[in-house]
């Protein structure tokens, strides 16, 4: 018998947000829940690390369409529709940038409403579920028949004064709003922000150096040519290379900058002597290193930009552990960052011993590691929170930044690394709208957890109270330094 295809539900279901969603079934502890959750839930959004273009801010733009404000910039949306029906990402707007007429806009965002069905218990349509019904007043759930009303009025509405980027900003009482920066990046629109008299927002740029920390790369002696040039500085030795970092991450924070962001194949700290890296570097720059050395030269940048974090203060956050680009006809195809990421195991313990050892006690370092590998938050992150002055613990994201994973993240660290040596929740995101729907997630799931606490007296209801309100203000200004 052939395969049935899945089943849809009727056309005409409402689509509703219950008040009581994502707080524990427990009457007794969803009582308390919705008391904590009134501490938090609307506290103005602190979003330290995401990728929304402060370019749409800068300029203040009208979104010309809902597929490319909501669908071609989310990663996660995309890479579960390529691989449930069979969509290909050109279909969808992809890479971010691509021309889409009305007409294949429209397509593209009745892909995601065909679909619908088979996204359900996802985080992608819990996020979609918030922003369509919160953010655009849609009370039809999605589905074949209804795409294209959806369509419209979300349409519709993108080409009124309230739906400009600006006016997203202040609707979604966002504080503070990251983004993130090639270092080479003369962040004109963090400047022409900063100069606007009428903006009274915070944009804030991060540096993200990854690239330019990789000699194993092929295009890596460019990347280093074109930091030279952006900082003014000889880049033929490894010692120039330092000294071309700290100038341009000193740019980065005369223009707001409050951290810098790495990611790398793993976490290893290990430092070379110092004339072994400027061998190595030389040897890197004409194109004879090997794989193994490259590795080694790497770990040993990825431990003077902590140095560096001592000296200027940016905080340091370090997300390790993620087969890049792993289906390369996909890359080929599309480019990076279009979510063909997959997750790998990582080790932090042994990795970081060498960095800690000599920073993890300075004062004014912070080293926030993230990880999509749940395995070490108990065994190793909390730990190292713990002890170390400068740890704190990166709160789930990208792949586990859903309901269930972030009560397990609560479960696994607050015991040795407390509340307060997490980083606050990061939600990670291209899709601007989705971060309220984000952030309140994470909000309803950090009330359940609470009240949890306080249903079983571990934790008196005044006290859990002020932690509610600390997570989503004291503690990541804390962590990011954000005052």
């Amino acid at each position: 018998m052939p395969a049935q295809p899945p089943s849809q539900p009727p056309s005409s279901h409402p689509l509703t947000l219950a008040p009581d969603r994502l707080l524990p079934a427990d009457p007794n502890i969803r009582a308390v829940a919705r008391e904590l959750l009134t501490q938090m839930a609307d506290a103005p959004i602190i979003s330290p690390h995401g990728h929304v273009p402060a370019e749409w801010l800068a300029h203040d733009i009208t979104f010309t369409d809902p597929t490319g404000l909501l669908l071609t910039p989310d990663h996660y949306t995309n890479r579960l529709l390529h691989s449930l029906g069979g969509v290909e990402l050109e279909q969808l707007g992809v890479p971010v940038g691509s021309e889409l007429s009305a007409q294949q806009s429209r397509a593209a965002f009745r892909l995601l409403c065909e679909h619908w069905h088979l996204l359900a218990g996802t985080p992608v349509q819990t996020w979609f579920t918030e922003v369509f019904h919160d953010v655009f007043g849609v009370r039809v759930r999605p589905s074949a028949t209804t795409a294209d009303a959806i369509y419209d009025q979300i349409d519709a509405a993108l080409h009124t004064p309230q739906f400009t980027a600006r006016a997203l900003y202040e609707r979604f009482n966002i504080a503070v709003l990251a983004t993130t920066d090639d270092p080479c990046s003369n962040l004109e629109a963090h400047r022409s922000l900063a100069a606007d008299p009428t903006w009274t927002g915070r944009v804030i740029p991060t540096f993200r150096p990854d690239a330019y920390l990789e000699p194993a790369r092929p295009d890596w002696r460019a990347l280093t040519e074109a930091l030279g040039r952006a900082a003014d500085q000889d880049v033929s030795t490894y010692a120039g290379h330092v000294e071309a970092m700290r100038r341009r991450r000193a740019f980065f924070k005369a223009c707001g900058a409050v951290s810098s962001d790495h990611s790398h194949a793993d976490a290893d700290t290990q430092r070379l002597e110092e004339a072994e890296a400027e061998t190595l570097y030389a040897r890197a720059l004409t194109g004879r290193i090997d794989t193994a050395d490259a590795a080694r030269l790497r770990q040993h940048m990825l431990n003077d930009q902590a140095r560096l974090a001592v000296d200027d203060g940016l905080v340091m956050t370090l997300h390790p552990a993620v087969y890049r680009n792993h289906d390369s006809g996909a890359f080929t195809r599309y480019g990076a960052d279009v979510g063909g990421d997959i997750p790998t195991a990582v080790e932090f313990t042994r990795a970081l011993q060498p960095l800690l050892d000599a920073y993890g006690n300075a004062d004014g370092f912070h080293l926030i590691p993230f990880t999509m590998d749940e395995t070490v938050y108990s065994r190793e992150l909390a730990p190292l929170a713990g002890w170390y002055r400068a740890v704190y613990v990166g709160v789930p994201w990208w792949f586990i930044d859903e309901p269930d994973a972030i009560i397990r993240f609560r479960e696994a660290t607050t015991g040795s690394a407390t509340f307060y040596k997490t980083s606050g929740f990061i939600d990670d995101t291209r899709a601007f709208c989705s971060i309220p729907a984000r952030h309140g997630i994470a909000r309803r799931c950090d009330a359940g957890f609470l009240a949890r606490l306080v249903v079983e007296h571990r934790l008196g209801l005044d006290e859990a109270a002020a932690v509610a309100r600390d997570l989503v203000d004291a503690i990541p200004r804390r962590a990011f330094k954000l005052d």
